[in-house]
């Protein structure tokens, strides 16, 4: 059967488009850049297509962590060994533009939008996540899994976004040290 009317979602060429502008204004003008005037502006799809599939910043927000690459390690299958992994990778990912700007404007929004509230819990989950991962084989309840989580990922997301500096790597090792380090002398 062959229905009629606009299609659910845009064209995957009008998303690409779209999207990759929002994120190359993400990246140079921040959040507020994600309007539809502006994408518009920037890609020359009509305003019209770009209400009807994006009509706030945090749809746009929200689409471009849909189509996000995820990395997804090996573990090792040593919970220290792969915590000091995930440290690197995180610091490295706050470090360059693209998730450091991200979550900025993500903060920024959830100030003044409460669907970014969601979206920003959403966008931090996915960053923790390898961490609960990597501790999956620790053998440590869930509790515990969460604190330990809480005190290495919590210092550098603070140095990210309120303190404007690069991470403290080599503190969030120690903190995978001190928090972990036991179940390498068991």
């Amino acid at each position: 059967m062959t229905r009629v009317g606009r299609p659910v979602g845009p064209s995957a060429d009008t998303a690409v488009v779209v999207l990759t502008a929002a994120l190359e204004l993400l990246l140079v003008e921040g959040g507020a850049a994600l309007t539809p005037q502006r994408l518009h502006q920037a890609t020359g799809v009509s305003r019209s297509t770009i209400y009807r599939h994006w009509a706030t910043p945090t749809d746009v927000l929200a689409a471009l962590i849909d189509v996000a690459p995820t990395a997804r390690r090996a573990l090792s299958g040593d919970p220290v060994k792969d915590a000091h992994a995930e440290v690197d990778a995180l610091c490295n990912r706050l470090r360059d533009k693209p998730v450091g700007a991200f979550l900025q404007a993500l903060v920024t929004m959830a100030a003044t939008d409460p669907a970014a509230v969601e979206l920003r819990q959403r966008y931090v989950d996915d960053l923790v996540a390898p961490f609960r991962r990597a501790l999956g084989g620790a053998d440590l309840p869930r509790q515990r899994v969460d604190d330990v989580v809480a005190a290495i990922v919590s210092p550098l997301l603070v140095d990210a976004l309120l303190l404007d500096r690069p991470t403290a790597r080599a503190r969030a090792h120690r903190a995978v040290d001190l928090y972990l380090g036991s179940l390498q002398a068991g």
